[in-house]
């Protein structure tokens, strides 16, 4: 094996760079060496490299935290893998000793660090993480399925905490990768009618493949409006996968309906009506990563249930990088998946 690799290093906000960094080495008994398959490109990449940052993270740590690998080597500890397993990874590592954690709510944990944000990630050849955060995955799943088990796992709780009856209707603000696992989560559930609201004509035209009953340009329509005006109320459930569109889905979700707010924005300041919220009994919640559903979408996933080759745009090698952020930003990408 070679003594260095080629990693996506964040540098200071703003700066990222490609170089050259020694391969990990297991230093503690949980520790498990991962040969990375694929690793890919997260909304919340960019918001690292924003100026001003859109999201904390550790200046010289290697980015990635979507990825899937193979098991080199393993800690004393890492009983339940050997060399040779294909896993998905938990990047999110909880102190499992917090009241949070022991009140079942690790996602709130008050110890979290997270790899390929504030430790290093996936955007790398090799990476080091703690078994409990790997789960095995069967090999014949393609790799750049794989990697999308962490974010499917984040919206698979989101929609665990607003589910729908078979035949509800659903509507969606914004069509990036978790926008449109929305939509695929919510179709598989039994949505009725769907709808998508998306500025970007090229996301747009992936959310009408993907099966969505009406996409709307909120720059063209009142998307509240025609969605009211298709479902006779409003829909009963609401989206927000932007971080910053409370106010157009209080606009579009029915009486007694349910906004599920998901996409995260923290520059984000919006003005609401909280008489319209109570007066309406409109439902409005939170969701946040993950607590326990990596075996459920590791079963998902296995079963081919979703259409996810229609949400990777781009595939790319990590000497490519560059593009990939490029074309996130612009929109002109959905999914992109990155082999090192």
């Amino acid at each position: 094996m070679p003594h260095t690799m080629e990693a996506l290093v964040f540098r200071a906000p703003g700066e990222w760079g490609l170089q050259s960094a020694p391969i990990p080495q297991i230093k503690t008994p949980d520790d498990v060496l991962l040969k990375v398959e694929c690793a890919s490109i997260c909304g919340t990449d960019i918001h690292i490299l924003s100026v001003p940052p859109g999201h904390p993270a550790t200046p010289g740590s290697i980015l990635g935290h979507e990825y899937t690998a193979t098991v080199l080597e393993t800690g004393a500890a890492a009983s339940h893998l050997g060399p040779g397993d294909r896993v998905v990874i938990d990047p999110n590592v909880t102190c499992g000793l917090c009241e949070y954690c022991r009140a079942g709510l690790s996602n709130m944990c008050r110890n979290m660090t997270t790899l390929g944000i504030f430790i290093h990630g996936g955007l790398a050849e090799y990476n080091v993480a703690p078994a409990r955060a790997l789960h095995k995955i069967d090999p014949r799943v393609p790799a750049h399925h794989a990697t999308l088990a962490e974010p499917l796992t984040c919206v698979y709780h989101a929609v665990e905490r607003a589910p729908i009856l078979p035949g509800e209707s659903v509507a969606i603000y914004g069509a990036g990768p978790i926008g449109l696992l929305f939509l695929m989560l919510y179709k598989s559930a039994g949505a009725g009618k769907t709808f998508v609201v998306e500025p970007v004509e090229f996301r747009r035209r992936v959310a009408a493949e993907i099966g969505c009953g009406a996409v709307f340009d909120p720059r063209a329509v009142d998307a509240a409006g025609e969605i009211r005006s298709a479902t006779g109320l409003g829909a009963d459930v609401v989206v927000d996968a932007t971080g910053a569109s409370l106010p157009e889905c209080l606009a579009a979700v029915r009486r007694g309906g349910r906004v599920l707010l998901f996409g995260m924005n923290q520059h984000a300041r919006r003005e609401v009506s909280q008489y319209d919220i109570t007066r309406y009994e409109v439902s409005v919640i939170g969701s946040y990563i993950q607590r326990s559903e990596f075996p459920k979408v590791v079963r998902m996933l296995e079963a081919a249930l979703l259409p996810l080759d229609k949400i990777v745009s781009h595939r790319l090698r990590l000497s490519q990088i560059g593009e990939g952020l490029d074309a996130m930003r612009s929109g002109e990408s959905v999914k992109i998946v990155v082999t090192p």
